[in-house]
């Protein structure tokens, strides 16, 4: 009888241990597609959602100095794990886990393999082109496989591929250039099916039903919920005041918000309007909102860009505003409206509620905040990161929405996402680019609406944009931190600004930092700069027969304005170069210059239409550097094209040459 027991005890163990395993069926894993609800659970210990990428591997953390390398290094188009004989390896994990998402910006014609739980036949063998382009199943669902538009260009794959023991993905030469596979790893104990080309037709059913959902966009893809409620509620917001539109008691979660107002047409003045409105939601009686944002933004819709319908948010052509982000709560809910304009406001409200189907402990609450510039890196060694959220406790990132102000024009973004979990110094989520993480490519300034990634606004890339991306099957979970960021190269005194709306679920007594913004912050600051000349876009006048070239310096650091200037070496003392300005209006201007310095640079006369303009300026310093922005004075022109003549007039005696180098100019109209 002792020898029995001895062996019966291990079973007993080992059938414990499956009996408390997660397992997941693919048509389970596929409903996460579509599945609001399920990003409101607290997340399990040792659920993780990473990234795979192209990104540059120069940037690294040195523990032994905490330090930050090549941080803003961006050779980011091909870089893989390794190299096996002509394989490039893009992906090599352990599993259990599943990819949700594979993206590229080009993807050509070379074949990318995905080999599953240790097998040396692939599961998929396919030309990189052939994962994209919907003529193989099953990757052939238009709404889960796409270009985001003919103008937006990059590749989108949604369709899950999950793996029990591993995943290696190789690619042969001439694959592409960048990449990323998104991913969920699975506590050790959980079981996934292995993915296979040939689904069985249930499986297919599920991915038939997560197409026809994400094609319906506008429509609530939450299931009523029996005892759902909703309630209407036309309301008027006088100036400087709020109104509150729901108090709901008792546990619940509202699953649908829906808000109408007449918007101005004229898009600057419906700008100014969704930003002077706010919404405040609070949950359980805490002392702070953890919802706050202005009206429009929560909605991620700034003003002036046409209707769109993603899957959680969006705007539909009779004007209705949506929101279906799940939001639990416990004891209570109190929804608000301020109006932090002058005039009265009306709008009608619908608030959609149900009672709650699984207990409220297990469950986060949903969070919403917008800010500009919050919470920055303050270390040099972490630029250009710009922060998207800072928070502590547990919970899941779900989404983002960046509005950008870019007046002077050139591309804006190229910053890579990064987001560090529960304290890592390295991220485990490192990107490729801006556009790449909200779901196209190629800097393209073309609109386009999808479920999980929208640019619906984007001025030519000089003006407004309005960029959302939604996390859902690959929302980011955390046990204890989340920190994102994405890369931001121009400075702020370039006039390209950044306003985020973070959105994220987080344990009740989580740390949420962000507070209300002054109305007065949330206004006025997309301002269109004076006339503004890019150095590097200037030509010579030909009579003058000097050579210049267009020179990147953003090897030297971010003092640049779009890290580029105009580069000019004369040979000799009084040689002059004359460059052809844009046409101006008569009048007189102030004229300032930003320049570069450098060991081999010269001392220059500048002169514009025949007038010297202050005295002959030294760029000599020991390292490679930008100026200070230079007050050249006034200037008074005629109607028509003025010229911009620099002069070498000599040397500091520290130069060993007679360098020029040009950022801009700026020509502000005086009073």
């Amino acid at each position: 009888m002792k020898n029995r027991r001895l062996l019966i005890l291990p079973l007993v163990a080992l059938a414990s241990f499956h009996a408390s395993a997660e397992t997941y069926t693919y048509p389970q894993l596929v409903q996460r597609l579509t599945d609001l609800q399920e990003l409101a659970k607290l997340p399990p210990a040792g659920e993780k959602t990473l990234l795979v990428s192209s990104y540059d591997r120069r940037s690294k953390y040195d523990p032994a100095t905490d330090k930050y390398i090549n941080w803003g290094s961006n050779a980011d188009w091909s870089s893989g794990i390794r190299k096996e004989g002509d394989q490039f390896v893009l992906m090599d994990v352990q599993g259990p886990g599943c990819i949700w998402r594979t993206w590229s910006a080009t993807a050509s014609a070379g074949h990318v393999r995905i080999y599953l739980d240790g097998a040396t036949t692939p599961t998929v063998d396919l030309p990189f082109t052939g994962y994209f382009d919907g003529k193989t199943a099953p990757f052939n669902r238009p709404n889960l496989v796409y270009i985001p538009s003919a103008a937006a260009h990059g590749f989108d794959n949604y369709t899950p591929i999950p793996f029990q023991k591993s995943c290696k993905i190789t690619g042969d030469k001439g694959w592409g250039q960048y990449y990323q596979f998104t991913y969920t790893q699975f506590p050790a104990d959980t079981l996934v099916p292995t993915f296979g080309m040939n689904l069985s037709a249930e499986d297919s059913a599920a991915l038939d039903q997560a197409d026809k959902i994400l094609g319906q966009c506008g429509q609530n893809p939450t299931p009523d919920s029996p005892g759902a409620r909703t309630e209407n509620q036309s309301i008027s917001v006088d100036g400087g005041k709020t109104a509150t539109v729901s108090d709901l008691d008792g546990a619940g979660a509202i699953t649908a918000i829906k808000v109408k107002l007449d918007l101005p047409k004229d898009p600057e003045a419906a700008r100014i309007l969704l930003r002077q409105l706010t919404i405040n939601i609070t949950w359980d009686g805490d002392a702070t909102p953890s919802v706050w944002s202005p009206l429009g933004d929560f909605f991620a819709y700034v003003g002036g860009a046409d209707t769109f319908q993603s899957l959680p948010v969006g705007l539909m052509p009779d004007g209705t505003f949506y929101s279906y982000w799940y939001m639990p709560y416990g004891q209570k809910a109190h929804l608000e409206v301020g109006n932090d304009g002058t005039a009265p406001v009306a709008m009608t409200w619908e608030i959609t509620h149900a009672p709650l189907n699984q207990p409220i402990d297990k469950l986060a609450r949903f969070h919403a905040k917008w800010h500009r510039d919050a919470f920055l890196p303050d270390r040099d060694d972490r630029w250009p990161d710009w922060t998207l959220l800072t928070t502590k406790g547990t919970g899941r990132y779900v989404g983002t929405h960046l509005h950008g102000w870019n007046p002077r024009g050139g591309w804006w973004g190229e910053g890579d996402d990064k987001f560090f979990v529960d304290g890592e110094k390295f991220p485990s989520i490192f990107g490729t680019g801006s556009e790449d993480y909200f779901g196209y490519a190629w800097s393209s300034a073309g609109h386009f609406s999808r479920p999980y990634h929208n640019q619906i606004l984007n001025e030519g890339n000089a003006g407004h944009l309005d960029d959302n991306r939604w996390h859902i099957s690959d929302a980011v979970p955390f046990q204890t931190s989340f920190d994102g960021y994405i890369e931001k190269y121009d400075p702020n005194e370039r006039t390209t600004l950044y306003a985020a709306e973070a959105f994220w679920y987080l344990n009740a007594g989580g740390t949420d930092p962000y507070g209300a913004v002054p109305v007065a912050d949330r206004l006025g600051y997309w301002v269109h700069p004076k006339i503004f000349i890019e150095g590097e876009t200037l030509r010579l006048n030909t009579a003058a027969g000097n050579i210049l070239s267009r020179q990147d310096l953003y090897a030297y650091g971010r003092g640049w304005s779009n890290y580029r200037h105009l580069f000019w070496q004369p040979k000799e003392v009084g040689e002059s170069a004359e460059l052809v300005l844009p046409a101006q209006k008569a009048g007189t201007y102030s004229l300032r210059v930003h320049l570069t310095k450098g060991p081999d640079y010269g001392t220059f006369q500048i002169n514009v239409n025949g007038t010297d303009l202050g005295a002959p300026i030294d760029l000599y310093a020991p390292t490679i550097t930008p100026s200070d922005v230079i007050d050249l004075g006034t200037v008074t022109l005629s109607e028509g094209v003025p010229s911009f003549k620099m002069t070498l007039s000599g040397k500091n005696a520290a130069s060993t040459g007679n360098n020029f180098g040009l950022d801009y100019l700026q020509f502000d109209p005086s009073p």
